[in-house]
């Protein structure tokens, strides 16, 4: 990525912010987390990390268009898709959560993770987030292939 393309991601990630300008300062200072408004900008779906890492790998398809912004929470365990804000949205599934208009995500900068917190696809400013289809559709197929690979329970 280059450094005008770091610098388009920043601006469109701050954008979100009330405060853009302090947004950036808690970037560059402090613990390097800002909290920013969802459902403005982005809605963000929030799935446990081995289902998203199986599905960001799906989404790097050559038949797909490139992935949009994609968070990775190493604390939580779970991995955040960028989405265009639905308020009619219902995204239903275990362990899925769907932060929109009213919730708040901490996010690090784009150019540097930030305590467990790293961008897996930073945004680089051009507002490309993920199709809610394709996003759909790899969830699925993860879904699947991760319950083929658990052993039964033991029960």
């Amino acid at each position: 990525m280059t450094d005008a393309m770091w610098m388009r991601g920043v601006e469109w990630l701050a954008a979100a912010s009330c405060d853009p300008r302090n947004c950036k300062r808690d970037w560059d200072q402090g613990d390097g987390i800002a909290l920013l408004e969802a459902g403005r900008y982005w809605d963000v779906l929030s799935v446990p990390d081995e289902l998203g890492l199986l599905t960001l790998d799906l989404l790097w398809s050559p038949s797909l268009p490139l992935p949009g912004p994609t968070l990775a929470d190493g604390t939580a365990h779970r991995v955040g898709f960028f989405l265009p804000p639905d308020p009619g949205s219902r995204w239903v599934g275990a362990g899925l959560r769907h932060a929109s208009r009213g919730a708040w995500v901490a996010v690090p900068p784009p150019y540097r993770p930030a305590g467990l917190m790293e961008w897996l696809v930073p945004p680089d400013g051009s507002g490309t987030l993920h199709a809610p289809t394709a996003l759909e559709v790899a969830l699925r197929q993860a879904h699947g292939t991760l319950a083929v690979l658990q052993p039964p329970d033991a029960g």
